[in-house]
């Protein structure tokens, strides 16, 4: 049998191939916050892009970049107020706190009040003076932690604020981006990418509309029941726990953990109260709320959700959580119109989120 020989261009392509794709993977690691913050930025771009647009349209004489810029403006500051909500009852609780430090700190040390009586009955002065020289040693090892945590915190900042830059930009020229991008190809194929882009952004602005309506439902219900249980702080705990719902999979229950903490504190009734009420909210969001609001938008069925966030969460850790229903939206809508063209037909998908599209298709394949 004769041997072919493998012609010198074919292994160069092979060679070169090896070593661009090692190239881009060493691009990719090395670049990665970056790109995570592009890819936040495009999710809040997208979440944006509407309200811009119909600013500009209702509003008459109004410049792409004056909507783009009020827009943001306002999130700014709805971001803002809830930061103060959050940082003006911590600022008091703690120069309260640092007040009653050196009084706390005499009584602890005394075995007086119910620190010094904790600490007491659980040994741990005992343990400390025992110990002194590991905890000055823990207690001087804490100075690079420190550090580290301001590095993180001013790594957080910058970005924060590149996203905002990042997200305003992509607003103010994605029109242009998008048209140029689109006047390459044929119109029908421009339609075509369109179609499908219109359904991906109704996705995330769907999932966005309907996480935040389902945390502000969380919200309000907690506050009520913590103000009735006389909890101090009602209003900043719910605050906590609509916030925390904002994230799929645990935030729920962190929310919960943290408010009914919060609760015992207080008073025993107080606790076993937050208690029930979340696992019966709990039930009621998972089995009702969920499936009601966001089975309109997204479309997903609940295992497709759960292994989506669950391979995300992997990925991407708390990030991949936020983004991982959108994006499995996202590619649920182009397999769809993909498959479709398979077919040779185009898909018609749903303008408002309603199952006209669904029945279309069911009345194709049964003429068929």
């Amino acid at each position: 049998m004769e041997k072919r020989r493998v012609p010198v261009r074919t292994m160069l392509t092979a060679i070169g191939l090896v070593l661009a794709s090692y190239v881009a993977l060493q691009l990719v690691m090395q670049t990665r916050r970056v790109l995570v913050w592009m890819v936040v930025a495009l999710f809040f771009a997208v979440a944006l892009y509407p309200a811009v647009n119909a600013l500009e349209r209702r509003v008459t004489r109004c410049h792409r970049s004056v909507a783009t810029l009020l827009v943001f403006l306002i999130t700014v500051v709805v971001v803002g107020a809830l930061i103060a909500l959050f940082v003006t009852p911590l600022a008091q609780e703690g120069s309260r706190l640092a007040d009653r430090l050196p009084t706390l700190i005499d009584d602890a040390r005394a075995g007086r009040g119910p620190i010094g009586n904790l600490l007491e009955r659980t040994h741990v002065l005992h343990y400390v003076q025992q110990h002194r020289g590991q905890v000055r040693s823990f207690a001087t090892g804490l100075g690079t932690p420190a550090l580290a945590f301001v590095r993180s915190a001013a790594t957080t900042v910058a970005g924060a604020v590149t996203i905002f830059v990042l997200a305003y930009l992509m607003v103010l020229e994605g029109p242009k981006v998008i048209d140029g991008a689109l006047a390459l190809t044929d119109e029908e194929r421009a339609a075509r990418i369109r179609r499908v882009g219109a359904a991906c952004a109704r996705t995330v602005n769907g999932y966005v509309t309907g996480n935040l309506l389902i945390s502000v439902i969380c919200g309000v219900l907690t506050f009520v029941t913590l103000l009735i249980a006389g909890v101090p702080f009602a209003g900043l705990l719910a605050l906590f726990v609509a916030l925390a719902d904002l994230i799929p999979l645990v935030g729920a229950t962190l929310g919960a953990v943290v408010a009914s903490l919060a609760a015992f504190i207080h008073s025993l009734p107080a606790g076993i109260a937050a208690v029930i009420f979340f696992i019966v909210y709990q039930q009621v969001e998972n089995h009702l709320l969920q499936p009601v609001i966001l089975s309109r938008t997204v479309k997903l069925n609940p295992l497709t959700v759960l292994v989506a966030i669950l391979m995300a969460v992997e990925i991407a850790g708390i990030l991949g959580a936020l983004l991982a229903i959108p994006i499995a939206g996202m590619i649920k809508v182009i397999l769809r119109d993909v498959w479709a063209h398979r077919d040779g037909r185009a898909l018609r998908l749903p303008m408002r989120g309603d199952e006209s599209s669904d029945a279309t298709d069911r009345a194709a394949r049964a003429t068929k």
